[in-house]
């Protein structure tokens, strides 16, 4: 019987593909995996534990804070400060950036971005969830205090981004600019193991992912796509399935093995979009890509947008590529 790779024979059979990090990398994706077992074992706790429901405040997105975020965001956080390689975290349930400035930080080459748990508010009815991250090298010195310009780097620069999907297995999905490779838990010896190789998201496909609950207030070259997916044209298969979870990783996960585009266009109840460039957008679109797909805010390659504040929302199109352009054709179409 052919023994499974872990993921931690994995990253480290890889490090070659990062000779400047010496295994720096590889020790914070490993912290990163620890920290996603933890939050696992939480969520499948929930029903049972006193964890469910909201906290009774919001974070910086002005969203309710649900008990399993800041027990999530906690999480990560101690498992990324534990390590000396990250020397800062910007998180979606913090306002500010978070400086790690202990002595073993003093040589910290990195910064990560993250949802620590994306969806949360469906944890209460037992719908998949996730967490989001995204590594960065840090653009100043290693010897001085990190600054919000370390943050705020456009996606191409990032060297590694990945998610975590906790449904009805638990993934581990990430890039390092080499490909896309996912690792399910195995929950009876707690690892993660290699199920995933070389993650390829087919060029076209039949779902389509956007929350029509908002349709009147989206742009009128998305309300035209939306009702082409929904045609019959038996010489493009249409129509296509809709499928919206409202787990944005969940959402996703599924179009990258299966094929499909997620859309969260502007609109009059967002109209910057919905999505954070930083610690949603950038992180998937750097995976998609690697993935052979495409990510876009509707004009712009997603990784190419140079961010200007922490917490900036951009709309994206996402997904299959051949999707992707034809969205872009309507939207170029029935631009105002």
């Amino acid at each position: 019987m052919v023994q499974p790779t872990t993921l931690g024979e994995f990253i480290v059979e890889n490090q070659r593909d990062f000779p400047f990090a010496t295994g720096e990398l590889s020790q914070l994706l490993t912290s990163i995996r620890l920290a996603a077992k933890v939050v696992n074992r939480e969520i499948n706790k929930a029903g049972l534990a006193d964890i469910l429901g909201a906290m009774g405040s919001e974070n910086v997105q002005g969203e309710a804070q649900q008990k399993l975020d800041i027990m999530a965001n906690d999480t990560f956080m101690r498992a990324l400060r534990s390590m000396g390689q990250v020397c800062g975290v910007a998180s979606e349930e913090e306002e500010h950036f978070v400086a790690f400035d202990d002595d073993i930080h003093s040589d910290a080459r990195y910064v990560v971005l993250m949802d620590p748990l994306d969806g949360s508010s469906n944890i209460d009815v037992n719908v998949s969830v996730g967490t989001i991250f995204s590594i960065y090298r840090r653009t100043t010195p290693a010897e001085s205090a990190v600054e919000l310009k370390d943050f705020l780097q456009p996606g191409d620069a990032q060297i590694a981004a990945g998610y975590v999907v906790y449904g009805s297995s638990t993934m581990l999905v990430y890039t390092t600019g080499n490909g896309v490779n996912g690792f399910t838990l195995d929950p009876s010896i707690g690892v993660f193991c290699l199920s995933h190789p070389d993650m390829q998201i087919p060029q076209d496909g039949k779902i389509y992912s956007v929350n029509e609950g908002n349709y009147v207030h989206f742009p009128e070259g998305v309300k035209r796509y939306i009702k082409y997916c929904q045609e019959f044209d038996k010489a493009t298969n249409r129509p296509y399935t809709s499928r919206y979870i409202g787990s944005l990783v969940s959402d996703f996960h599924r179009n990258l093995i299966k094929g499909g585009v997620y859309l969260y266009p502007t609109g009059t109840m967002a109209p910057k979009g919905k999505l954070r460039l930083l610690y949603e957008c950038n992180p998937l679109a750097f995976i998609v890509e690697q993935a052979g797909g495409m990510a876009t805010d509707g004009t712009r390659r997603i990784m190419e947008i140079a961010p200007d504040e922490l917490h900036q929302r951009v709309p994206c199109f996402i997904g299959s590529p051949r999707m992707v352009e034809t969205a872009h054709a309507f939207l170029r179409k029935y631009e105002n």
